[in-house]
């Protein structure tokens, strides 16, 4: 899918996802399917920069929430960083900002969990 993408860097003491394109109905299962893949290479912190999101509609936030209660699950932290003002008031009009820890920067993330 044209945009669509989940760049995943090592960094510090986990893996950093760059996400980028639409997080809507119609890619659902895309990034669902991305997040599972990023978590299962194991980790114990995650950091979703959402710099490149460009829409993230309720369907994107549970594909969201979805990752981090699988990172949960499985011992793990995720958080998000880079989230662009619409994405961030969505977060906060659902609640979902008192599930998903927000950051600045990945920087930011990093250094709140140690590097």
């Amino acid at each position: 899918m044209d945009g669509l993408a989940v760049e995943t860097i090592a960094s510090g003491r986990g893996l950093v996802g760059r996400v980028s394109g639409e997080m809507d109905y119609l890619r659902e299962a895309w990034f669902r399917g991305r997040f599972t893949e990023l978590i299962g290479r194991g980790g114990r912190l995650f950091v979703l920069d959402l710099a490149g999101v460009s829409l993230c509609d309720s369907v994107g936030l549970n594909v969201l929430l979805g990752a981090w209660r699988q990172a949960d699950a499985g011992g793990a932290v995720l958080v998000l960083a880079c989230v662009p003002a619409p994405v961030r008031r969505l977060l906060e009009l659902t609640g979902a900002d008192q599930a998903l820890r927000v950051f600045d920067t990945v920087a930011d993330a990093e250094a709140a969990f140690g590097r």
